[in-house]
């Protein structure tokens, strides 16, 4: 049985639909109207214990409507979920003991106190020991760098160090899943570094099965191995980032740092199903299909020549995948 099963997932609203103005307000009292929208529509899937993944698309795609049928807080209007063996909703005690939840925009820290006390109701909350409360605290103390500011209250913290007190007060009951909505929105670069660090640790140390929704790229490819895309409510794609990049996107570029030796390279290379750009004298790019020619294959050419001082292949960033399955490119089936 795996860890998150969902079955044929919905989820509606009733919209009221009513005139403007108090004539409006007088007709609908008496003939009422309204209109359902579909914010999940026949979702399936399931995650394993320890899995990474993904759960992306674009704002109003049904993601955060998920997420939250998962932790409980909605009720589906059709379809089975299984947290742990768990009906959610149904569950919903029980449940939250075997989950962690991170909103970006929202805190479970409070207010007034200090960062440690708030550390220490959540401890009592979930009745955990304090052999483990100690152990966590300490390592989440350490990888997150919450030293310096673990003592002031949540009010005075920036953003960032905000955001990872809440990652940390969400897993120090050990929860075997750990769903984050948007964690990193508005953080720097180094923060950021800090977060996905600590993520991939309690991966790997403590199994902890991830479900990340967000809209930075970097957080994806950096954190998960598994994507899930959805698109107006239904999911379009569903399997691992490797796989995306290297059988949905072929494209492949070689930077090369060469000698100026005129056109020997563009000489060399002529006959391959290849694109080579000179950026300047000494800078070249060369662009292929992998579908077409492997990168071992020019490489081997271009290595007969003298006057080669470095090369890197590039592979395509996920951003490209998103933008070509917006933008109707490629059908995923």
């Amino acid at each position: 049985m795996s860890l998150i099963e969902v079955q044929a997932l919905s989820k509606s609203y009733r919209n009221t639909v009513k005139e403007p103005g108090v004539k409006g307000a007088f007709k609908h009292l008496i003939h009422p109207k309204y209109e359902d929208k579909v914010a999940v529509s026949h979702v399936s899937f399931t995650v394993e214990r320890g899995e990474k993944v993904a759960y992306i698309g674009s704002n109003g795609a049904g993601k955060s409507t998920t997420i939250k049928m998962l932790t409980g807080i909605l009720l589906p209007t059709s379809g089975k979920i299984s947290v742990n063996g768990l009906d959610p909703h149904k569950n919903r005690i029980e449940n939250t003991k075997n989950i962690g939840v991170v909103f970006g925009q929202r805190t479970q820290l409070w207010w007034d106190i200090p960062i440690i006390e708030s550390f220490k109701l959540l401890k009592d909350i979930y009745e955990i020991p304090g052999p483990m409360y100690k152990k966590n605290l300490e390592i989440f103390c350490d990888i997150l760098g919450m030293e310096q500011f673990i003592h002031q209250p949540a009010r005075k913290l920036s953003l960032g160090q905000r955001m990872r007190a809440d990652i940390a007060a969400s897993l120090l009951h050990n929860p075997p899943i750990l769903y984050l909505d948007e964690p990193t929105i508005g953080l720097d670069v180094a923060v950021k570094e800090k977060v996905h660090e600590f993520l991939n640790y309690i991966n790997k140390e403590q199994k902890t099965t991830i479900l990340l929704t967000s809209h930075d790229l970097a957080d994806i490819e950096k954190i998960c191995d598994r994507i899930i895309i959805i698109d107006q409510g239904t999911v379009i794609y569903d399997d691992t980032i490797q796989k995306i990049k290297g059988e949905l996107i072929s494209e492949r570029k070689i930077n090369a740092l060469i000698e100026d030796t005129g056109n020997i390279l563009e000489e060399k290379l002529k006959n391959l199903p290849v694109t080579v750009i000179r950026e300047d004298t000494n800078k070249v790019s060369i662009l292929f299909s992998q579908n077409e020619i492997a990168a071992v294959t020019i490489l081997e050419n271009m290595l007969q020549i003298t006057g080669i001082q470095d090369f890197s292949i590039e592979e395509p960033g996920l951003e490209q995948l998103i933008k070509k399955v917006y933008n109707g490119t490629f059908l995923i089936s």
